[in-house]
């Protein structure tokens, strides 16, 4: 058995290949079944899963709309699927999903202490464009957001919020355990900038401990390491094979727990990785039942979106210049109606924002998918839990996928704003910070109401023209700045 056939693994059909399309296309039509059974057979005979999967993943978000009880089918019978569906591999065989829930550890990682030497800000600011915003310049650019339709106005009210109770910042009392210690868009490097107390996991590769361990001399807090021996060498924990070694090694850990999900990883090891943490949790759960969930979601989905938004967005396309009006006319003509269509249709309350991308695939979707899924079920069984919409970001998995910078470099010619990971990752730690001290933020009706809330989704759900009859111009347009 090969390295990448262990831990947890897509099963394996009657020809010996792991169809990671046949396990999506599976796992949507189980979600949809109990409320959508036209949908989930629809799903079910998509011959072109790599294609044709953006309709099937919208079709989730509106069969949930009937209903909160709608919704939260939807997303109990989706990670239902997933558990069913994947499997773990190793010596003896392949075994569920749900097997990690009481599988013995094979190791018990130690515990290195990293102490910062720097001492801990006691004012919130927020890095943009060079400079840090604070006071009134932060209150001046939140507004700013709010009226170019950036942000939700609840987003902008929590940051202030959080800037005026400065304390919040170190999160006493509180660890916060960061999956994916290294990634671009956790809150690691702030949260210990802060001073809070941060439990890092990320993949054993010295090169991006050195890195991290860097951070956290520089910063004020203390981060917990798993570790096996000396830092940087050995330390980390792989999550697709070793879930029982850190889901026991989380449950030892002091204070009261945070586990925040901010990993990532290319193809249908995004969904590999998403699945085992979702096992973790549960496992962690059983031992901490007291543990907070802190997610990201990501911009570049289908959400229900406020009337006030779709509002917002109509009158952009109301207000088109003569030039955008005369343009678009032609271009709707020539690709018979895909580009530049209008959002939304107005008076819509909700709406449904459809910025799914086609190139970034249905692995990284139902990745997406799946933690809000679970952000929606534990916060229906009282669990706090803080899940926001993060911007559009220049992250380094965005800039090497050319159509996809492309895109990004061209974006705001139609109202998006595109930000730098600096300006994104203190912007959605204050966020978290917020939940956290708010009781995961105030509780809706609607599961969709509690995805809208607080969102930070850089204008798609604003803007005049829905989000993916754009991009393609968006790209064509921002071909010279990407390549710069």
């Amino acid at each position: 058995m090969s390295t990448d056939d262990t831990g947890v693994v897509f099963p394996a059909g009657p020809d010996g290949r792991r169809s990671t399309g046949a396990v999506g296309r599976a796992v949507v039509a189980d979600a949809l079944r109990p409320v959508d059974p036209v949908g989930a057979r629809a799903a079910e005979q998509e011959t072109n899963w790599r294609a044709g999967y953006l309709t099937h993943f919208r079709r989730l978000v509106e069969a949930g709309l009937a209903s909160p009880d709608a919704a939260r089918a939807v997303a109990g019978a989706g990670l239902d699927a997933v558990h069913a569906r994947l499997h773990v591999a190793g010596d003896d065989g392949e075994r569920p999903l749900s097997a990690l829930l009481d599988a013995p550890s094979t190791r018990t990682p130690g515990t290195r202490e990293v102490t910062g030497e720097g001492e801990a800000e006691r004012e919130f600011s927020l890095p943009f464009h060079g400079s840090r915003l604070r006071g009134a310049e932060l209150s001046r650019r939140l507004d700013a957001w709010v009226e170019g339709g950036v942000l939700e106005p609840s987003a902008a009210e929590a940051v202030r919020t959080v800037a005026a109770h400065p304390e919040w910042l170190a999160l006493p009392g509180r660890t916060v355990v960061v999956l994916g210690a290294g990634a671009e868009m956790g809150p690691l490097t702030a949260l210990l900038r802060w001073g809070a107390t941060v439990a890092g996991v990320d993949l054993p590769r010295p090169d991006l401990w050195r890195r991290v361990l860097d951070t956290a001399r520089r910063g004020a807090g203390t981060l917990l390491v798993p570790a096996d021996g000396d830092l940087p060498g050995g330390a980390g924990a792989d999550l697709v094979r070793e879930v029982p070694a850190v889901a026991d090694w989380l449950a030892g850990l002091p204070g009261e727990l945070v586990l925040g999900n901010y990993v990532y990883a290319d193809g249908a090891t995004n969904v590999r990785v998403s699945a085992a943490v979702d096992a973790l949790t549960l496992r962690l759960q059983a031992a901490r039942p007291e543990t907070a969930l802190a997610f990201l979601a990501t911009p570049t989905d289908v959400f229900a979106v406020p009337g006030d938004a779709v509002a917002q967005s109509v009158r952009a396309y109301a207000g088109r210049s003569r030039v955008g009006k005369l343009v678009g006319r032609p271009l709707r003509t020539l690709s018979a109606g895909r580009l530049l269509q209008r959002a939304y249709v107005p008076g819509a309350d909700p709406g449904v924002n459809d910025s799914l991308v086609a190139q970034q695939g249905p692995n990284y979707a139902l990745a997406k998918r799946l933690q809000r899924w679970r952000a929606t079920v534990a916060r229906s069984a009282g669990t706090t839990v803080s899940m926001n919409v993060a911007p559009p970001t220049r992250t380094r998995s965005v800039v090497k996928n050319r159509a996809l910078a492309a895109a990004y470099a061209g974006a705001h010619r139609f109202g998006v704003e595109v930000f730098e990971p600096a300006t994104s990752n203190v912007l959605m730690a204050a966020l978290l910070v917020h939940d956290l001290h708010t009781g995961g933020g105030p509780r809706h009706e609607h599961p969709w109401q509690d995805e809208a809330h607080a969102a930070v989704h850089g204008g798609l759900w604003r803007t005049a023209y829905a989000p993916r009859s754009a991009l393609g111009l968006a790209a064509v347009l921002g071909l010279g700045a990407a390549r710069g």
